[in-house]
């Protein structure tokens, strides 16, 4: 089997990895309590309880802190961006690099090519994600600042109109998720310049961290936790708030 072969096979693994679990945490995610699931309802409580808040500052400040993230990762992709268009310019002194390292894969022009090529890519696509977060984020900024204030959490209307705005917030967090993962992924297509079976199992490797991260990290538990004491906190607090009503 020539190295050819195993080249294809290699881009075949990777791209099932990532669209697969893409698609499986996605699914799984409706199902079973992850981080994506469960941040979603703490953004869901967070919202509702900023209704009834006449200052909001703590709100700007945490929103600013998390566009701080996003900005930042966004610049940084740029950066990576030069850098790696840069290096079709050497592609001469980086495959005389990688025959110079033991046990990798004899180089191939057009092959190293094509594996800057990936890296563009994703790096592209790790851009546009960032982005759109960040834009998504300057849409929940707007709808807060039009957010009028009811202190006592009885108007339907703007418990809607909070659901509403975590679910924009959700929105710009999955983009910020999925940008982070195209990063993960380019840590993995790294490891191609060196060999393809290298590429597979760090291809697989990736996935194991992402699914271990979000679905059963001591990080998972302690956000679940949190989110059923919240549920059992705003039952109770509708139970109350129900009975007085009635007895009125």
């Amino acid at each position: 089997m020539g190295y050819s072969l195993f080249d294809f096979i290699a881009v075949l693994c990777f791209f099932t990895c990532w669209i697969g679990y893409a698609r499986f945490a996605r699914k799984k995610a409706k199902t079973t309590n992850c981080i994506a699931k469960c941040l979603h309802q703490h953004r869901i409580h967070w919202m509702h309880q900023l209704i009834g808040r006449e200052v909001r500052v703590a709100e700007a400040a945490l929103l600013a802190n998390l566009e701080r993230n996003i900005t930042f990762f966004a610049s940084t992709t740029m950066l990576v961006l030069a850098g790696v268009l840069t290096l079709f310019a050497q592609v001469e002194r980086l495959e005389s690099v990688i025959a110079s390292i033991p046990l990798t894969a004899p180089p191939v022009h057009l092959l190293i090519q094509l594996k800057l090529g990936l890296l563009t890519f994703i790096f592209v696509m790790a851009f546009f994600q960032f982005t759109w977060s960040m834009r998504q984020y300057g849409f929940l900024n707007v709808m807060i600042g039009a957010t009028p204030i009811d202190k006592s959490g009885t108007s339907k209307a703007l418990m809607e109109y909070a659901s509403q705005m975590a679910i924009v917030q959700d929105q710009a967090a999955h983009s910020y998720n999925y940008g982070l993962r195209s990063y993960y992924f380019a840590m993995a297509v790294l490891s191609w310049f060196f060999h393809p079976l290298l590429f597979i199992v760090a291809s697989l490797v990736v996935v194991y961290t992402l699914y271990r991260r979000e679905f059963k990290s001591k990080a998972v538990l302690a956000i679940t936790a949190g989110m059923q004491i919240l549920d059992a906190q705003k039952q109770l607090t509708d139970d109350k708030l129900n009975a007085k009503t009635g007895s009125t």
